[in-house]
């Protein structure tokens, strides 16, 4: 068993720089968070449903994170700070890291029957702050869904969802993809289009602008040009001016 523990606390400080010693990680509250569900699911399972729910509501209450006693979670799972919940139904892989104010949320079946409501996080899979996953969908395996993202649909192994409703960054994760990426928001690779991507089409268009308004300048029709004394002549032609000399009086 300490050999686990042990297991864990080095899986937790590979992916948090911020801890100087395994001792100082037994303080996370997600540490704690995740103990105190590891006795609630046990007793949940036993059928022993009150007291399971006076674990988590104590959990709750000394962690800020909120886990129902049913969700099921593999090993060396990571809730980077607190305020996080998890749904009943809700089921997570191995190695995930959830970061805080995440929500992994169900959906209220029409038909009042219970069954699979909340989403399925397969291994290595990392939410970012903010993140609402949302109904029975499920995370492919190494997937990354970015900070304040909503996701409501499945999500294909490897992929970075972004944005609201989230969209796939398709870029192709052999290219760009780690072990860990924090927060699962890559902060220097091209998930948007680049600054100088955005200049270079912006200078082609005023270029394309400039030639369609040469083109229609060249195809004009040639005005006349109005000389003195009202008479008018075809642009483009030398005209004398008319001089008209003024009569002598009588």
């Amino acid at each position: 068993m300490l050999d686990r523990l042990t297991a864990y606390l080095d899986s937790v400080r590979a992916r948090d720089p911020a801890p100087r010693s395994r001792a100082e990680i037994l303080l996370y509250p997600g540490v704690w968070a995740l103990a105190f569900h590891r006795a609630a699911h046990w007793l949940f399972e036993g059928e022993l449903y009150f007291l399971a729910r006076f674990v988590n509501h104590f959990s709750r209450w000394l962690t800020a994170i909120d886990i129902h006693p049913g969700a099921k979670i593999g090993k060396n799972f990571f809730i980077d700070h607190g305020f996080t919940v998890i749904g009943e139904t809700a089921e997570i892989g191995d190695n995930v890291t959830i970061y805080q104010c995440v929500t992994l949320g169900g959906t209220n079946p029409t038909n009042g029957k219970a069954g699979k409501r909340h989403p399925t996080l397969s291994d290595n899979v990392i939410v970012g702050s903010g993140a609402q996953v949302i109904g029975p969908i499920v995370v492919g395996a190494r997937a990354r869904i970015g900070a304040n993202a909503v996701v409501t649909e499945d999500v294909p192994e490897g992929a970075t969802m972004i944005g609201l409703k989230a969209r796939s960054t398709l870029i192709p994760v052999e290219t760009w993809a780690r072990e860990f990426i924090p927060y699962g928001t890559p902060c220097d690779e091209p998930c948007e289009p680049s600054a100088e991507r955005v200049q270079s089409l912006e200078f082609e268009l005023a270029m394309l602008r400039e030639e369609v308004e040469a083109l229609k300048a060249a195809r004009a029709p040639a005005q006349p040009e109005l000389v003195e004394g009202g008479e008018a002549q075809p642009a483009g032609d030398k005209v004398e001016p008319i001089v008209r000399k003024r009569s002598a009086k009588p």
